[in-house]
């Protein structure tokens, strides 16, 4: 019955612990119902009750919280969908956008070329019939 015991209070510590450093992490806008210090005293003071009305009634929802490399606030609409990687250093993002750039330059040089021979050659089919 000791080991009963024993075994319960490890399991209520370890969720103690788990819950606190939860709330510790949990962004202040994000936190439900109370504000984030209220939640932090209720689950010291009450480890087993706070705890489970923490993950029941103050726990951020899963939707609110960013994955890794996800935006916390997209800046454009159309980039707000869950599992869209954001670029997580700036560099190797603006590596990205002269490689885009510089690409497109690129293409709009070859297209203007082409159309310039495409207007060359029916002056050269039409020039004077021998």
């Amino acid at each position: 019955m000791i080991k009963l015991e024993l075994l319960f209070t490890v399991v209520v510590f370890a969720v103690w612990i788990f819950t606190l450093a939860d709330v510790a992490q949990s962004p202040g806008q994000h936190v439900r119902n109370l504000p984030k210090v209220a939640w932090v005293v209720l689950v010291l003071l009450f480890p087993v009750l706070g705890s489970a009305a923490w993950f029941v009634f103050g726990r951020p929802d899963a939707a609110s919280r960013p994955g890794k490399g996800e935006r916390a606030a997209p800046q454009y609409p159309e980039y707000d969908r869950p599992g869209r990687s954001a670029a997580v250093d700036p560099e190797k993002d603006e590596e990205f956008l002269r490689q885009v750039r510089a690409r497109a330059e690129e293409q709009r040089k070859r297209y203007a070329e082409e159309k310039k021979r495409e207007q060359q050659e029916p002056e050269l089919e039409d020039g004077p019939a021998e």
